[in-house]
């Protein structure tokens, strides 16, 4: 298969849809389970022109168009945002009024683009095998942008299939739920994705200390390693913290920095109801009980910083003051 090739729990439940028809497919689940990756192995395997029993050839002019994104047969919706960090071409005029500074690229799906993907759906194939839309993240639809799938997908053209991906499918439309076969993907196993990250050159104890930073994601315990002497700085993130030490988000962007702070929350707001952490080693965390209601309080001041660590007004100070509130939290049971 072109690309790079599937972690395998994501190349079963490809197999799995692979055997089953329908002309539209959601793909729901937790973030970071590789919706994106499977949506694409899909619309690869319809489009293929010589489909093997793993899915698409790899070789085929088709394999070969969605390689370098410029099938004819394929829409991808995304966020422009989300299409220019993965390297997808924005449609001309969309660039060039970014390019002119007319705006900012969209962190939604944009319903002019939705409607050029419903033109583009009801024109005939031009490879002869049929069209595909993928969408995702699916939720990044406004009302307006779903309402203007939804005739699409209750009277779909003959040739088109179309394949939505989400990590909140209850932000979706009900309506556009319904009119989907649903997939909600699967955890992979704890020891299969340590083996794959092996593949990827992360192993020993460091792939496991990341790969429970990550929540169990693989993807995301790859690019948690990416960052220099990354097990050994998460590892050391509370005590950081509990000394104010503002290195300790240094160099992250804003909405990582909040993420990172609220599995941290997280785990010390489980550790004071009896139960496990899930992100970190025990020995990594503070050993004192802490205020439960203080504990509360930092838990409702990182919801709000998330809602707005996208475009803070100055991501200098607001970094200096997720640390100042972690620092109150940690130290709360002094």
């Amino acid at each position: 298969m072109s690309g790079a090739a599937l972690a395998p729990w994501i190349a079963r439940q490809h197999a799995t849809l692979r055997a089953q028809r329908g002309h539209a497919w959601l793909l729901q689940g937790p973030s970071g389970l590789g919706q994106f990756e499977l949506a694409l192995a899909l619309v690869r395997a319809w489009l293929c022109d010589q489909p093997t029993p793993d899915g698409a050839c790899g070789l085929c002019p088709s394999c070969h168009g969605i390689d370098v994104h410029t099938h004819p047969d394929l829409v991808v919706l995304m966020p422009e945002t989300e299409m220019l960090a993965r390297g997808w071409p924005l449609p001309e005029k969309a660039q060039a009024e970014i390019d002119d500074k007319k705006r900012k690229p969209s962190r939604e799906i944009r319903v002019d683009a939705m409607r050029e993907a419903i033109e583009f759906a009801q024109r005939t194939s031009g490879r002869g095998r049929g069209k595909a839309v993928l969408v995702y993240p699916a939720e990044r639809m406004n009302a307006v942008t779903a309402n203007a799938l939804l005739k699409t997908l209750e009277e779909p053209p003959g040739d088109a299939r179309f394949v939505l991906a989400t990590d909140a499918a209850h932000l979706l439309l009900p309506t556009i739920r319904s009119r989907c076969l649903s997939h909600t993907l699967a955890w992979p196993p704890a020891d299969e994705a340590l083996a794959w990250l092996a593949t990827q050159g992360l192993a020993g104890p460091q792939a496991a200390a990341l790969l429970q930073a990550a929540g169990g994601r693989p993807a995301e315990a790859l690019a948690l390693a990416e960052g220099k002497d990354s097990a050994r700085r998460w590892s050391q993130l509370a005590p950081a913290l509990a000394r104010g030490d503002v290195a300790a988000l240094a160099d992250l962007p804003l909405p990582e920095a909040v993420a990172r702070l609220q599995k941290l929350c997280h785990d010390l707001l489980a550790l004071q109801v009896g139960a496990a952490p899930r992100f970190f080693a025990p020995a990594d965390l503070p050993r004192q009980p802490l205020s439960l209601l203080a504990l509360t309080r930092w838990w409702q001041q990182l919801a709000q910083s998330a809602r707005t660590a996208e475009h803070p007004l100055n991501a200098g100070l607001a970094t200096e003051f997720l640390v100042s509130s972690a620092r109150q939290a940690l130290n709360s049971g002094r």
